[in-house]
């Protein structure tokens, strides 16, 4: 007679098995987010908070616009992440002459050497690729700039009468110089929208600098390895999407919203509505919650909380708010209005 003690146990039941493979999932994100630091510190010195947020909009399935002066490194940090990622990585520098078809494609007259008939042929233009570099977006016309609208946001170009799809993932990293002004064409608000985050690149500590200028100057050739897959990032990404949030957190990323619309509130508040002269969408209370989330998945956690909304309330905000000549007058940016408001608002 066998002994009961000996017997294996019985198999798990479906939701264990889907616990244990979020677990996984999540234990594989955690690797791969110490090893895309490592890669990266090869040629990126400092910038982690920038890093985070580039991760955090690649999980959310968003696209980031990253905002900084020349020479601060920018292009060279959207393509380390590109060559930490096995994924399809493609670059367009964005200029005055640049027209919607050169980045989504055209029709181009083919003819067959065989039978000699004519026919349309679509080319695919830079936009059809995983992983797109939008370098110095600012520069091409507004047509242009548009052309990105569509695969922004429904994943997919419409040449002519036909709409092709774009294949997932699809992560657009946008760069702007927000100090020179000639021959450039400001973002409308309506692809600002579209962005998910929006991340400022900061000058380097001198330490980080001298690091810089250092690891720069020499013939050394730095290689960096892949550390995801694009089915390791849809899985990712789908995984982020199921992590569950409490109502209480949802009601919270959407008053801070709601507080930045100053018409929505019968007494408002003179310290932070009389700068403001349009507030945060609906999609910014959508970012705040999937941003989140990912943050939560980064360090570990399968729940969220009023924190991880807290600290994705300025990048998300940012360049959604529109502030009046007052706020200029003050000498109040956005980011000190976001702060007021989280200041104001607190967590029931």
């Amino acid at each position: 007679m066998p002994n009961p003690s000996s017997r294996p146990d019985p198999p798990p039941s479906p939701a264990a098995l889907g616990t244990i493979a979020d677990e996984q999932t999540v234990a594989r994100l955690q690797q791969a987010r110490a090893q895309l630091r490592q890669e990266m510190a090869k040629v990126v010195v400092g910038q982690d908070e920038v890093i985070e947020s580039l991760l955090i909009t690649l999980l959310c399935r968003g696209h980031a616009l990253m905002v900084g002066v020349p020479g601060l490194g920018k292009t060279l940090m959207a393509r380390a992440l590109a060559r930490s990622l096995q994924m399809e990585y493609r670059r367009i520098q964005f200029t005055p002459d640049l027209m919607p078809s050169d980045i989504t494609g055209t029709d181009v007259l083919m003819e067959d050497s065989d039978s000699g008939r004519r026919r349309l042929e679509f080319l695919r233009g830079p936009l059809f690729t995983n992983f797109l570099l939008a370098d110095e977006i600012n520069r091409a016309p507004p047509k242009t700039q548009a052309a990105l609208l569509q695969a922004m946001q429904e994943l997919e170009v419409t040449v002519g009468r036909q709409t092709y799809p774009l294949a997932p993932p699809f992560f657009v990293v946008a760069t702007q110089n927000p100090v020179e002004q000639e021959g450039t064409y400001p973002l409308p608000e309506a692809q600002l929208d579209r962005f998910m985050l929006n991340i400022p690149v900061s000058y380097p500590t001198p330490a980080e600098e001298a690091q810089i200028v250092k690891t720069t100057t020499t013939n050394a050739e730095i290689s960096l390895e892949p550390i995801l897959t694009a089915d390791e990032v849809l899985k990712l990404q789908t995984l982020v999407r199921g992590v569950p949030v409490a109502n209480d957190v949802v009601d919270y990323a959407v008053a801070l919203v709601g507080y930045s619309r100053p018409e929505t509130f019968i007494q408002a508040n003179p310290q932070i509505h009389r700068f403001i002269r349009y507030g945060g969408s609906p999609r910014a209370s959508q970012y705040l919650v999937l941003g989140a989330k990912a943050r939560a998945l980064l360090r570990g956690r399968f729940h969220v909380d009023f924190e991880d909304v807290q600290a994705l309330a300025v990048p998300v905000l940012r360049h959604r708010l529109v502030l009046n000549f007052q706020a200029r007058a003050d000498g109040l940016d956005t980011d000190e209005i976001i702060r007021r408001i989280v200041a104001q608002v607190r967590p029931k």
